[in-house]
């Protein structure tokens, strides 16, 4: 590890500059990292307002009843889900100092409400995303998750960075519409409707994100933020011409007092009746997986994006974001709003230039405050915030330039990591497609000896991940 000189012992990034101009500063280490205070509250506004979506999403998805017939209430849910991260990205903002924010990572909360639910209640399920969550701190603690972060090759790691563009780029397609499922073995997905562009939310989404591209293009300051607020300001006046179900009304007012009522609403007490020991172990098993490189990748390219990492993919309290970002699941298990995680969306923020935890910290405050002004979150309509997206994606896409595609068994794990996130919607899917592939075609091509251990056992590891629906069924398991 490369290790440059910090207040802290973690540190591993190079400072952009060493005069700290007040306390603030210092312990940020805003000067450090090229920033300024303005431009990381700035970075934090983008990220929260790119990311204030899963307050509403979320109650969404964890609607699904459990065995028992019980659905979470969507109102508790949405307060819990800001709670948390409010929480979690104020004390990683904190503790680590980087700008990336948590909320409910949106593979594990649908995991649940679509696979686990089915044989644990509600609580149960919430059970099972906290002890996820103190592996992860155990693994963390005790150095095995930065052992195996670092067996990971750089080619892989700069892969991740490029597949979570795609990803996030593709999150945002679908969301504004423009690319959209057709039902039909071919082709699976279509342009707009039929082909067409022709709903006045994807216009929008289009607009905004050619204004943001032409900003950026133009190196302007606040680029994606002025693109969003541009964009959400056309669609109200579009929406008073040709009303397309926006309400910028606030008919039922902006502020009400937060539903806490889940909070402590998890059961530990198992009903073997209804699920086997061995469904819990494959619950948790996938839990641990998909939260352990989920984060893993997102930090990877988060870091990378903001050229907080060296040579290696380390980056500065490395050791304490893995602890904290495990400490998430347990929060998030707490509150039944599901495991809160480091969010991709955090590169709309660091696109505006947020390089430290003040823009963390910022966006932490902001989703306190939406418990109270829930309606204000749903401001900023889903496909204008979803051209920031495709924006910062198509940012990230610039680490592929890193990349030496001369040797082909670099070529296809790269190939792999970077298309399978996005076409399975799965940073977890593509980084062990990536894993598997890169042991697979050097160990068979004669380096054998360049695989890392650890690697074979992760690579091994994720075998088992995608072959889990078969051993489900040899041992009876109905997932």
């Amino acid at each position: 590890m490369t290790t440059a000189p910090s207040s802290t012992p973690e540190h591993t990034a190079e400072p952009k500059s060493a005069e700290p101009k007040n306390a603030l500063d210092r312990f940020f280490e805003i000067s450090r990292r090229g920033s300024t205070i303005g431009t990381e509250v700035r970075g934090g506004v983008v990220t929260f307002v790119t990311m204030a979506y899963i307050v509403i999403l979320n109650p969404i998805i964890l609607s699904t009843p459990d065995v028992d017939g019980t659905v979470l209430d969507g109102s508790a849910v949405a307060a819990a889900t800001a709670l948390t991260a409010g929480v979690m990205t104020l004390l990683f903002g904190i503790i680590t100092r980087l700008p990336f924010a948590f909320a409910a990572g949106l593979g594990i909360n649908a995991f649940l409400a679509f696979s686990v639910v089915g044989s644990v209640t509600w609580p149960e399920a919430m059970a099972l995303v906290m002890i996820n969550g103190a592996i992860i701190v155990l693994l963390a603690a005790t150095g095995l998750r930065k052992m195996i972060f670092d067996a990971v090759p750089v080619q892989l790691k700069l892969a991740i960075t490029v597949g979570i563009g795609l990803f996030i780029a593709f999150i945002g397609f679908v969301n504004a519409g423009f690319v959209t499922a057709t039902g039909n073995a071919s082709p699976p997905v279509d342009l707009g409707v039929g082909g067409s562009v022709a709903s006045l939310p994807t216009l929008l989404f289009v607009i905004t994100l050619l204004l943001g591209g032409v900003l950026i293009a133009v190196r302007l300051k606040g680029a994606i933020l002025i693109a969003l607020v541009g964009g959400t300001v056309l669609a109200a006046i579009v929406n008073l011409i040709w009303p397309f179900g926006l309400d910028f009304g606030f008919a039922g007012g902006i502020m009400s007092l937060p539903d806490l009522s889940l909070i402590g609403a998890v059961d530990f007490s198992f009903d073997f009746t209804k699920v086997s020991f061995v469904a819990l172990v494959m619950f948790v098993f996938t839990l641990v997986f998909s939260n352990f490189f989920d984060a893993m990748g997102t930090m990877t390219g988060l870091a990378k994006e903001a050229d907080l990492a060296d040579a290696k993919g380390d980056f500065p309290r490395i050791k304490s974001a893995l602890v904290v970002e495990g400490v998430g699941a347990i929060v998030g298990g707490a509150t039944s709003s599901s495991s809160a995680t480091v969010f991709v969306e955090s590169g709309s923020g660091i696109g505006e230039g947020a390089r430290t935890g003040l823009a963390t910290s910022v966006t932490g405050v902001l989703f306190l405050l939406a418990m109270f002004f829930t309606p204000l979150t749903s401001l900023v309509p889903g496909a204008v915030a979803a051209a920031a997206l495709v924006l910062v994606g198509a940012m990230m896409l610039t680490q592929i330039r890193h990349i030496d595609f001369g040797d082909f068994r670099v070529l296809l794990p790269v190939f792999l990591t970077a298309t399978v996130m996005p076409m399975t919607y799965s940073i977890a899917n593509g980084i062990g497609a990536g894993f598997v592939s890169w042991v697979v075609v050097n160990a068979l091509s004669g380096r054998a000896k360049t695989i890392h251990p650890l690697l074979w056992i992760v690579a091994a590891g994720f075998v088992l991940f995608f072959a889990r629906g078969p051993i489900e069924a040899l041992f009876g398991v109905g997932i």
